[in-house]
C-alpha cells in the first residue's frame, strides 16, 4: 500500500521528533555517510569524462527519486511510521519558516563561522558530526539568504517556467541545454552568479553552507529539498502526460554525449533500474 509523503509545514510535533529520531539513529549507525559518499561519488560535471547519472544529465531526476527511496526505506526500518516530508521553498521563503525550526533541522549558522547552533543537528548536541568532505570543521554549516551578498529563493513563477515545458529534456543532454524541463529545474543557467542559478540549483545556494557542493547531504534538508524537486517531475508528469523521460535512445555513434548519458531503457548506475521504470512510483507513494 502506498504511504504519503507531506509538506514539512504541516508534520505535527510527534512527527517531527519521530522523524529527527530516525535521522539520528542512521547517523548514529553509520549509514547515513554512506549516503554522502555516494553522493559525492556521483558529482560528476559534464566537464569530466566518462557517464553522468545524477547531475548535469537528464537522469538527474530519476537518479535522485532513487536515492530517496533507499534513504526513504532505511528511515521506515528505523520507524515505520516516518516519510520524507517535503519543502516548498515557494511557500515558505524565510529563515524563521519551517523547517528551520528549533524542533526539525535548527537555523541558520553564526556569523563567524556558519555553524549551526540550533536545534538536534547542531555540533553541540553531539548526535551530527561531519565525516565526509570535511575540511576547517566538522560541524554542519548554514548561511540561510547569504547575508553577505543576498539570494532569493525561487518563486512560483520561476517554477512554472520550468513546468510549462513540455519536452522533458534535449540534446547536448548537459547543463548547456536551454530547453526542456530537466534543466530548467535542476537549474544550470547562463552567465555568473544569482542568474546561473534556478529552481533546485539556487536553493542550495540559497541555504549556503554544506549545501553547496557534492557533500550536500551532509544537511538533512537535502531530503527535504529533493522530495519537492520530486514532487515538481510528478507534476510535470500529470500535466505533460504524452511526454516522457529523453533520451528514449542512446546518442548515436560519434555523439560526444554516447557513453555519458543514460537513456531511458538503460541501468542508471549504481542501481539495477533503469529511469524507465520509475517514471511511476505511485504504487510506492503519493505527495498530499
Amino acid at each position: 500500500m502506498a504511504y504519503t509523503r507531506r509538506d514539512v509545514s504541516t508534520l505535527t510535533r510527534t512527527e517531527r521528533r519521530r522523524l529527527v529520531k530516525a535521522l539520528l539513529e542512521l547517523k548514529r549507525r553509520g549509514e547515513y555517510d554512506e549516503f554522502v559518499r555516494m553522493h559525492i561519488e556521483y558529482y560528476v560535471s559534464d566537464g569530466d569524462g566518462g557517464l553522468r547519472t545524477a547531475h548535469m544529465t537528464p537522469s538527474f531526476l530519476p537518479w535522485h527519486r532513487q536515492f530517496l527511496l533507499d534513504l526513504e526505506r532505511a528511515l521506515r526500518r528505523v520507524d515505520s511510521s516516518v516519510t520524507l516530508p517535503y519543502w516548498d521553498w515557494t511557500k515558505d521563503r524565510t529563515a524563521a519558516s519551517a523547517p528551520w525550526t528549533a524542533d526539525l533541522l535548527g537555523g541558520t549558522g553564526r556569523r563567524s563561522d556558519r555553524q549551526v547552533m540550533t536545534g538536534p543537528f547542531a555540533y553541540a548536541e553531539g548526535n551530527w558530526i561531519l565525516r565526509e568532505n570535511v575540511t576547517d570543521g566538522r560541524f554542519l554549516t548554514r548561511d540561510l539568504g547569504r547575508v553577505r551578498d543576498p539570494i532569493a529563493l525561487p518563486t512560483k513563477r520561476d517554477l512554472e517556467w520550468a513546468l510549462a515545458d513540455p519536452v522533458y529534456d534535449a540534446a547536448p543532454w548537459d547543463s548547456t541545454v536551454r530547453k526542456g524541463f530537466r534543466n530548467k529545474l535542476e537549474g544550470w543557467g547562463e552567465g555568473r552568479g544569482p542568474v546561473a542559478w534556478r529552481n533546485h540549483n539556487r536553493v542550495h545556494r540559497w541555504v549556503g553552507g554544506d549545501m553547496v557542493g557534492g557533500a550536500s547531504v551532509n544537511d538533512p534538508v537535502f531530503w527535504m529539498h529533493h522530495a519537492f524537486v520530486d514532487l515538481c517531475w510528478t507534476r510535470w508528469q500529470r500535466r505533460h502526460r504524452v511526454h516522457r523521460y529523453l533520451p528514449a535512445e542512446p546518442p548515436r555513434i560519434g555523439d560526444e554525449q554516447r557513453g555519458r548519458v543514460v537513456a531511458r531503457h538503460q541501468k542508471l548506475p549504481p542501481w539495477d533500474v533503469t529511469p524507465d521504470r520509475l517514471e511511476d512510483v505511485s504504487h510506492i507513494y503519493r505527495y498530499a
